[in-house]
Order: C-alpha cells, then structure tokens, then sequence
C-alpha cells in the first residue's frame, strides 16, 4: 500500500478524538485477521479494525465471492427467494445484505446532496443512469464505493475534482 492510500485510512473508533478524520498520519497497518483482511491500529486510541469495517463485507460469514455474486443476481432482477434457491442461502442472510448495500446508497445519496450541493432531481437522475446502464458489479467496484462511502461520512468536504 503506498503511503498516500495509509493516509486515506481513518479511525472507526466512535470514541477516539481522530473518529473518520482523514490524513492524520496516526493510522498503522497491523497484521492480517483470520480472513486474510489487512488490520489496522489507530495510533490514537490503539483500537484494531480490519479494512473491511464499516463496509457490506464486514463481519458476515460469507465469502467475498458470495456477497459480490448476490449483488450480482440483485442487478438481474432476481428476487431474495429467487437468490435463496440459487445461492443455498437463508433469506434473512440476503436481505441483511441487501439492508447494508441500501444503507450505503443512501449515505452516498446523502453526501452528494449535503456536501457536493447537488439537488435530489439531480442525484435520482444519477441513479437512474447507473440502472439504465446495468454494469455487473466487481469486487473492485465495491470495495472503491465501500471505501469511498468511509471517506463520505468523515466529515470532510472532498475536493472538486475527486468525484
């Protein structure tokens, strides 16, 4: 990871003075979790996360491959009961994930409405156009918009040119 990426990294620590700032400097990388996840250690408040927290990959018992192949059945237009029959996979299980991806849109949906300035029109008519264009979902493209939301919810207003 070059540097510049290790600043981007913030602390998810709720009670930690450095909570989602950006380019503190005080984040360390710390070892890998039992699922191969790079750790990290804040400096501040020496609490570990793994790079997956806050993201829809956090904490689940499924794999990697699982999470992206259900986003991938949801784009489809395949119902849960439907991704239940196909994946072996409990509904419950589906919709939790489901219930992550709408929080994350809407936390995208939210930033791009309070910190980029655009109106609701505006950010449906981006929706609608990322719908109409129905590109499968990568693993790469969801890690880039589950990092991209941390970085949303810091606090912090990007600049003009990062999106």
């Amino acid at each position: 990871m070059r540097k510049s990426e290790l600043d981007n990294q913030v602390c998810l620590n709720e009670n930690c003075p450095d909570y989602r700032k950006k380019n503190t400097g005080k984040i360390i990388k710390k070892g890998f979790n039992e699922k191969g996840n790079q750790m990290y250690k804040c400096k501040t408040c020496g609490v570990r996360f793994p790079e997956t927290k806050d993201t829809v990959f956090y904490n689940r018992h499924l794999t990697d491959d699982q999470i992206i192949l259900i986003c991938k059945l949801l784009v489809e237009k395949n119902g849960i009961r439907a991704i239940e029959r196909i994946m072996d996979i409990h509904r419950d299980t589906i919709s939790d994930v489901i219930e992550d991806l709408a929080k994350h849109a809407r936390e995208v949906t939210d930033f791009l409405i309070t910190n980029i300035g655009l109106s609701q029109v505006e950010v449906d008519e981006m929706w609608s156009f990322v719908k109409k264009n129905k590109k499968k979902l990568t693993k790469e493209m969801l890690e880039q918009i589950n990092k991209a939301t941390v970085g949303y919810t810091s606090g912090s207003k990007p600049k003009q040119n990062s999106i």
